[in-house]
This record gives C-alpha cells, sequence and structure tokens, in this order.
C-alpha cells in the first residue's frame, strides 16, 4: 500500500531512472567533473605548446608580453574572482531556499563577465590596430622577431578559447534565471545551479593561470 503513496510523492524533477533526488544529483555532479577534466585535458594541449614554445624563444615571449596591458589583465583577473564569489553565494541562496538572493547573484555574475569580455573586445582592438594578428596575419613592426607570431598566436588561442568559455557560461546563467523566476529551483533542487557553478570555478582558474603565463613573464 505504499509504493503508491511515493510514486504520487515523487519530485516532478526526478527522472524516472533515478532513485531519489540525491542520487539523481550525484549522478549530474559526476558527470560534470568528467566533463570539467576533459576541458583541463583540451586546455593542457594549449599550456603544453606555450611551455615547449617558451622554452624555445624565451627573449621572444618577455619582448612580446610588454605589448599586453599588465593593468586590464589585473582587473580581468580581480573581476573573475569576484564573479567566483558571487556564484558561489548564488549556490548557497539556492540551498538556502533564497530565490531573490540566487537571481541577484546570478545576474551580479553575468554582469561580471560581461565586464570581462569587454575589456578583452579593447584589448584586441588595440592589437588589432597595431598589426597585431596571429599566425600569417602578424603584421607589427614593433618588435624585431621573426617569430613573433608565435607567440601572438598562442595568446589569442588561449584567450579565444577562454573567452568562448565566458560566453558559454553567460548563456547558462541567463537560462538559470530564467528557471529561477519560473520557480524551478528551491532548496530541495538546484543541481544545475551547483553544475553550472563548477563550470564556471573552472572558466575562473583556467583565467589565473593564463594570466600570469602571458601577462606577467619575467
Amino acid at each position: 500500500m505504499s509504493e503508491p503513496s511515493a510514486v504520487e510523492e515523487r519530485p516532478s524533477h526526478l527522472k524516472h531512472y533515478f532513485v531519489d533526488s540525491d542520487q539523481q544529483f550525484d549522478s549530474a555532479k559526476m558527470g560534470m567533473w568528467v566533463f570539467l577534466v576533459t576541458e583541463i585535458l583540451f586546455f593542457g594541449g594549449l599550456f603544453a605548446a606555450y611551455i615547449v614554445y617558451r622554452s624555445w624563444y624565451p627573449e621572444l615571449f618577455l619582448m612580446a608580453s610588454t605589448e599586453l596591458d599588465v593593468f586590464w589583465g589585473t582587473v580581468n583577473t580581480a573581476v573573475l574572482i569576484g564573479s567566483s564569489l558571487t556564484v558561489a553565494m548564488a549556490i548557497r541562496s539556492a540551498q538556502l531556499n533564497q530565490i531573490k538572493g540566487l537571481i541577484i547573484n546570478l545576474w551580479i555574475t553575468i554582469g561580471l563577465a560581461f565586464v570581462f569580455m569587454v575589456i578583452k573586445y579593447f584589448e584586441y582592438v588595440d592589437k588589432f590596430g597595431k598589426g597585431i594578428f596571429p599566425g600569417e596575419y602578424y603584421a607589427y613592426e614593433g618588435i624585431a622577431h621573426e617569430k613573433a607570431n608565435i607567440f601572438f598566436s598562442i595568446y589569442y588561442m588561449m584567450t579565444g578559447l577562454h573567452g568562448i568559455h565566458v560566453i558559454i557560461g553567460i548563456g547558462l546563467m541567463l537560462w538559470l534565471v530564467v528557471k529561477a523566476k519560473k520557480g524551478v529551483f528551491s532548496s530541495k533542487y538546484y543541481t544545475h545551479v551547483e553544475i553550472t557553478g563548477l563550470y564556471w570555478h573552472l572558466v575562473d582558474v583556467i583565467w589565473i593561470f593564463l594570466f600570469p603565463l602571458l601577462y606577467l613573464i619575467d
């Protein structure tokens, strides 16, 4: 007689192939961690390329890094660290069933992400204006080195790929805001908020590695 009532009380968010909400949450979180590992391996290839070329052309990398604006790179680092805090606060708000706090913190995180992208946009525009393009399109005469395009090709690949991940993160958080306003999330169900937060933390951590490797070469 207890089985029918259990079926009736089954949460709407719980998929039929899971026993309970905890199992569904753990499975989703594990899936996200597996995905994040593949992302780390993906960026790992670029980091490996950076290490190899920097060992071959140390003077070039030192010279080329002076064309990057350390001030704005530092600002962007602070912006992303701040966004990690606000996304953590969003997760905490969901855990406490504070949906208004969840929405506010998501909007702040989205705003900080936009600030990051705007700064990167102006950095790119400044480089393009000087003729600093990747690969064979490199036309900057300020660095007298025949392999100068190597550093900037790596720079554009790393920061460009990271920027794509930031844009994806913005899209995910906008989707979370829409869901939160519809009352989808609560202290009993915030799986998507948690795994999006994990993704965003990875985006921030990758930048924390990119910033010193590209901007603070000494």
